[in-house]
């Protein structure tokens, strides 16, 4: 059982998600060789001030 932990920025729509899901599993299925059911993702989404580039966090960018 294929478990794939997907984590970004907030901010994508319900829409994004559920083809971002729909596309991941397709090719988890596609590569090992697995049925659709068993592919579990997890999407973790973080605040823009709990992620960082470059020593400046993400809120505070311009």
């Amino acid at each position: 059982m294929p478990i794939i932990q997907v984590e970004m920025l907030k901010g994508r729509t319900l829409e994004q998600k559920r083809a971002l899901a729909e596309k991941v599993t397709q090719a988890v299925v596609e590569t090992a060789n697995c049925p659709k059911e068993a592919v579990k993702i997890i999407i973790r989404e973080m605040e823009f001030e709990n992620y960082s580039q470059g020593g400046v966090l993400k809120c505070d960018e311009k």
